[in-house]
């Protein structure tokens, strides 16, 4: 049995943080490949390192003493390994740190330190090879991520070894300038390991035990999910749910290694399970609730489009000429609706306007902005009737107008379209008839 365990920022903000991964990771044998965030917050108001560092990058980008914002940073790390009562010293670590800074390493790379010390602390700690990502994980020059080279020379690397610490986040382009992902990023590092070593599972360990129905900022204590499929979790975290990196799931996807999602501060609980397929029915009809403020739809009509053959493909490209990326195209027989992200229209909505005018030659162009989509995933909705008509009535008894419903060919999801100041009320009534009163 091989596990592959990635911890979160919260997970390694101090030392009494540090001493429970250490526990929960010598309570089982086969946890051998740890993958570290940066130190997130100690508390409410605390600053995350990585923050840090991206501030304190930026004053040596502009030519200002940094030596301050720096030396914080050291502390943060002094104070976890004083904790952990290591003899480790990080001095020549932050003297290349400063050095690099001064020279203008670039962002990418200030960023990447967080991870890189956590994971000298966190080697040093469990006594563990340290393998620097820089030299196993690749992108290309274009800055795509290299998944076959890194798969090959990481794996030959990792599966001579019993175990090891690989930081998240980062690795290095074709000139062996450090690389970061997007932030969230050690939990695709996580993936690419288990991966690389063909691991049985991959534990992603971080502050809540699971992934959640909904958001709990807007229900309170929402139930957590058992078990997830890899297509409903890409759902519903392209709609704004954040526990997991939502390109995560792709490396592991091709081996079909499961991700189990626990909590390190509570390390009995069992999680939430993210597999390729399982025969497991839901608790509930739908697995998830997920949305997101700040769209506007743009709402073509033209008699007989229907009819008209290139229609659509007019009307996408001005999108596309425009730098413009749609979210969904809802039609009907003389209506074509694209939304888009409201702040990358607004500044470009009359150009499109005159673009579609003059490429696809509408009779009325209609823009209405302010509005939020909010997914319903569920694997269970495909064998279950009526799972629109319920969501309409608890909408409708909640008093929100929809805007919009659109609901893809696989039954695996329905999108809905609302007023953004209808957006928590929706969710609520949504949560509220599939799994408080389950009607």
């Amino acid at each position: 049995m091989k596990k592959v365990v990635k911890f979160g920022g919260s997970s390694l903000a101090s030392a009494e943080q540090f001493c429970k991964v250490g526990s929960i990771i010598h309570a089982d044998t086969s946890r051998r490949f740890v993958v570290p965030s940066a130190p997130g917050k100690r508390f409410k108001d605390d600053t995350k390192v990585t923050d840090m560092l991206y501030a304190c990058y930026n004053l040596a980008e502009e030519g200002k003493d940094f030596k301050k914002q720096l030396n914080e940073i050291k502390k943060r790390y002094e104070e976890i390994i004083a904790g952990l009562k290591l003899t480790l010293s990080l001095d020549e670590e932050f003297k290349k740190i400063e050095k690099d800074f001064m020279s203008k390493a670039g962002s990418n790379y200030a960023a990447s330190r967080g991870e890189f010390l956590n994971g000298k602390i966190m080697a040093a700690y469990l006594d563990y090879a340290f393998v620097d990502p820089a030299d196993y994980i690749f992108f290309k020059e274009d800055g795509e991520f290299d998944a076959d080279k890194t798969n090959d020379v990481l794996g030959s690397k990792l599966q001579k070894m019993e175990n090891a610490v690989i930081p998240g986040f980062y690795g290095s382009l074709p000139d062996g300038t450090v690389k970061t992902f997007s932030r969230g990023g050690s939990d695709i590092t996580g993936s690419i390991v288990a991966r690389a070593i063909h691991a049985d599972i991959y534990e992603n360990w971080t502050d809540v035990s699971g992934f959640l129905i909904a958001d709990p900022r807007i229900i309170i204590n929402p139930e957590v999910i058992e078990t997830i499929t890899y297509r409903e979790l890409r759902e519903l975290s392209y709609m704004g749910a954040t526990v997991l990196h939502e390109d995560a799931i792709f490396p592991v996807r091709k081996e079909g290694i499961p991700i189990n999602i626990r909590n390190t501060n509570a390390p009995d609980d069992k999680g939430t399970w993210i597999v390729e397929s399982t025969c497991q029915k839901s608790k509930y009809v739908i697995t998830g609730i997920a949305g997101k403020k700040g769209f506007c739809s743009i709402n073509v009509e033209k008699d007989m489009m229907n009819s008209e053959i290139g229609f659509g493909r007019k009307v996408l490209n001005v999108f596309e000429d425009n730098g413009i990326s749609f979210e969904h195209v809802p039609s009907g027989i003389d209506t074509l609706t694209v939304f888009v992200h409201q702040d990358e229209f607004m500044d470009k909505e009359q150009q499109v306007v005159s673009g579609i005018h003059r490429l696809a030659k509408p009779d009325t162009i209609d823009i209405e902005a302010d509005l939020a989509l909010i997914a319903v995933v569920g694997r269970g909705m495909k064998s279950t009737r009526g799972t629109a008509g319920r969501i309409f009535a608890a909408l409708a008894h909640a008093d929100v107008n929809v805007k919009m419903i659109d609901q893809g060919s696989s039954e695996l999801n329905i999108i809905i379209g609302v007023r953004n100041d209808d957006f928590e009320t929706a969710i609520k009534a949504i949560y509220d008839i599939f799994v408080e009163t389950r009607i």
